[in-house]
């Protein structure tokens, strides 16, 4: 429907969506909503321009900002090229001269797109590959406001860009075996893949993944061997990253660590302790009001927990629940880690 009112050649006038490839700008159309204006109104008065870039696409407006300065806007003027408002005063009135059309994105998102497209010519010999690498679907739009490139701090971006790496899988390849030492953090950019357990000589389907999933981290935050093994269902291509630079680069800016102080603050606000052990040690030492979710199910959790509340993980010493909490931030939870876990916890405060 959108792409029967914009097109690209239109976005391509405006700032800064005109430094788009093509594929980015078609993209964005999907996040574009147009808003047609009645002469005589006035077009922020019940839907502002907080938290949105806001173009005019066709006709006249006239803007009155708080320092009282009357601003003519009319559609194809270099005013017209950039989003109406940005760094200016507050407005305080509007009124449209004639018939108007009105082009609304997502600041947040814009913002995001256009960070991650600077960077990516940054990387010397390879800017083909790199462009590349940046408009697979793992780059997407959509995954960069709901996966853990959302919150990836604009620092990490070239150096994620310059080590990340993608590779060709087959159907059938094992690319992480039950017991094997945690050396990549993996993303699917296409293909499908299964995650099974060795339980009672039986190896147990835990999870099938499809493009966009992300698998392989919880042996690196845990420090521990790996606890499952995936194995491809189909051919695809991954883009893996190495232990370090995942630790480096998307682990730390996603953990959120807390001293037990500030975490029973929270809690008296409404924050839940979300206790990730196995059920026999929750049963014996749990903090009050905990609720259990066991690492190895925490993905199960995702969608049963709520997004409005605030978590706070924990387990013994804080490893399974930095796993557990790197986990939920990627799937958009709020949740913290207890630093050091029960381990900083007084006795007298545990049930």
């Amino acid at each position: 429907m959108m792409q029967d009112v914009l097109d690209i050649g239109l976005l391509t006038s405006l700032e800064p969506i005109s430094s788009f490839g093509p594929a980015r700008l078609r993209e964005l159309l999907d996040y574009c909503h147009v808003e047609d204006v009645a002469q005589g109104d006035d077009p922020f008065k019940d839907h502002p321009t907080a938290g949105q870039s806001v173009y005019l696409l066709r006709g006249e407006v006239e803007v009155v900002y708080e320092d009282d300065n009357h601003v003519l806007i009319r559609s194809g003027s270099e005013w017209a090229r950039h989003p109406i408002g940005k760094r200016q005063p507050t407005i305080r009135s509007a009124r449209a001269l004639t018939k108007l059309q009105l082009l609304r994105v997502d600041d947040e998102l814009l913002d995001r797109m256009v960070t991650w497209d600077q960077f990516a010519p940054l990387k010397d010999g390879s800017k083909t590959a790199v462009k590349k690498l940046l408009y697979s679907g793992m780059f997407s739009a959509e995954n960069l406001s709901n996966s853990p490139f959302a919150r990836l701090p604009s620092a990490n971006i070239g150096r994620l860009l310059n080590r990340i790496e993608p590779i060709a899988v087959w159907d059938k390849d094992v690319i992480i075996r039950e017991g094997d030492e945690g050396d990549y953090y993996y993303l699917i950019e296409s293909g499908r893949a299964q995650v099974t357990r060795l339980v009672g000589g039986v190896n147990l389907v835990l999870a099938d993944l499809k493009a966009g999933d992300v698998f392989g981290e919880e042996a690196l935050i845990s420090d521990s061997k790996r606890n499952a093994t995936v194995t491809m269902k189909s051919n695809g291509v991954l883009l893996r990253l190495k232990k370090q630079d995942f630790l480096e680069l998307m682990q730390e800016p996603l953990l959120h660590r807390i001293s037990y102080h500030d975490a029973r603050q929270k809690v008296a606000q409404g924050a839940v302790w979300l206790d990730v052990r196995h059920p026999p040690e929750y049963r014996y030492d749990k903090l009050p009001g905990a609720i259990n979710v066991p690492l190895n199910d925490i993905r199960n959790a995702i969608g049963a927990l709520k997004k409005e509340t605030t978590y706070i993980a924990y387990c013994q010493s804080g490893r399974r629940s930095a796993a557990a909490a790197f986990i939920l931030a990627q799937a958009g939870y709020d949740v913290c880690v207890l630093e050091n876990g029960l381990w900083s916890v007084p006795r007298a405060q545990q049930q």
